[in-house]
C-alpha cells in the first residue's frame, strides 16, 4: 500500500522550525504559514526575490479587497516573521506597516439574562458557564481544567498554562463550588468522570471537552433562555469584569483575576460599566440658572 507524503519546501519548513523554537501557538503558526501563502500566490514568483515595492503593492492590494484591519495585521506580521527571521531580511519588509484597528466595547449580559443562561443548560454546561462568570476563565482555560484544579480548601482555581503559557489562581466563591459540586456528583453517577481527570470530558472521557463543542452548546443555551444578544463564552468573561468593576473592586485586582499582563487591557471594562456612570453626579447639576425663567 503507497504513502503519499506532502512535500514541504525547505524555507517553509525552516519558517516552521522558527516557530517553533519560540513555542508559537499552533493556531499562530497556521495564521503565518496562511500568510506567507496570501504572499506568494500574489507575487506569482518565488518569495526570495520579492522587493520592497512588492511588498508595498502587496498592503495595498490587502488595503483595496477590503482585508479587515485584524487580517491585515495578522498577514503582516505573518510575512515580516519569514522575512526578518527566517530569511534575515529585514529591508524588504520595511514598507508594510500595521493599521488601526476599530476599539468595539464589549457588550455585557445583565445578571438577569446570566441566571437565564445558566438555567437553560444541563449541569455539565451549568458548572462551565458558572465558571466563565463566576471566575473569569477563558474558554480555552474552561476545557482543561482537571478535577485537581479545583481547591475547596483555599478556595480558589488552579489555571495551569493560561494565556501567554501562565499558571495563575482565579476566584472560586461558595456558589461557584456548590455548582462544581453539582455536576461532580451528576457526573459520578453517570461514569463521566474519571478519577484525577477532565472536570470537562469529551464523549471519549479521556479527551477534554473542545471549545467548539462549548461555544455551540453556549449558543444554543442562550436561544433557549431567549436571551437576544449574540452570547459567547468570552461574553461570560467580559460581564464577569464588568460586573465585579460595578461592584467598585479594585480595577488591578480584576486584572489579576483575568489574567491580564497589561492594565490599561483590564481599563476597557470601564467604558462599559453603567452602573458606574449612574452613580456619577454631572457638574451641570450644580449649575443654578441666572434666569428664573429657564
Amino acid at each position: 500500500m503507497k504513502t503519499s507524503e506532502t512535500k514541504i519546501s525547505p524555507l517553509r519548513q525552516r519558517m516552521i522550525e522558527d516557530m517553533n523554537m519560540r513555542k508559537f501557538k499552533a493556531h499562530t503558526q497556521t495564521d503565518y504559514i496562511r500568510a506567507v501563502k496570501k504572499l506568494a500566490e500574489f507575487l506569482g514568483k518565488p518569495i526570495t526575490s520579492a522587493t520592497k515595492e512588492d511588498m508595498r503593492r502587496f498592503q495595498l492590494h490587502l488595503a483595496e479587497t477590503r482585508t479587515a484591519p485584524g487580517t491585515i495585521n495578522t498577514t503582516i506580521s505573518g510575512v515580516r516573521f519569514l522575512f526578518q527571521v527566517s530569511l534575515d531580511d529585514r529591508e524588504v519588509v520595511r514598507p508594510l506597516s500595521h493599521v488601526p484597528q476599530p476599539r468595539k466595547l464589549p457588550v455585557v449580559l445583565t445578571v438577569e439574562e446570566v441566571t437565564r443562561l445558566i438555567d437553560a443548560a444541563t449541569p455539565k454546561y451549568q458548572a462551565a458557564f458558572s465558571i466563565a462568570y463566576g471566575a473569569g476563565l477563558r474558554i480555552s482555560e474552561i476545557v482543561v481544567l482537571k478535577t485537581s484544579d479545583i481547591d475547596s480548601e483555599r478556595m480558589c482555581i488552579h489555571v495551569e498554562q493560561g494565556k501567554g503559557s501562565k499558571d495563575r489562581y482565579a476566584l472560586l466563591s461558595p456558589v461557584l463550588l456548590e455548582k462544581l459540586r453539582d455536576w461532580w456528583r451528576y457526573g459520578k453517577a453517570h461514569h463521566y468522570l474519571l478519577k484525577g481527570g477532565w472536570l470537562f470530558p469529551g464523549q471519549n472521557p479521556i479527551n477534554p471537552m473542545s471549545t467548539r463543542t462549548l461555544s455551540r452548546v453556549c449558543l444554543a443555551a442562550a436561544h433557549d433562555a431567549g436571551i437576544e444578544k449574540r452570547v459567547t463564552m468570552h461574553l461570560l468573561r467580559h460581564s464577569f469584569a464588568t460586573h465585579l468593576l460595578e461592584q467598585k473592586v479594585d480595577i488591578r485586582v480584576i486584572q489579576v483575576l483575568l489574567g491580564h499582563s497589561k492594565l490599561e487591557t483590564t481599563s476597557i471594562y470601564t467604558h462599559v460599566a453603567t452602573d458606574l456612570l449612574s452613580k456619577v453626579i454631572s457638574p451641570l447639576d450644580s449649575v443654578k440658572s441666572l434666569n428664573p425663567l429657564a
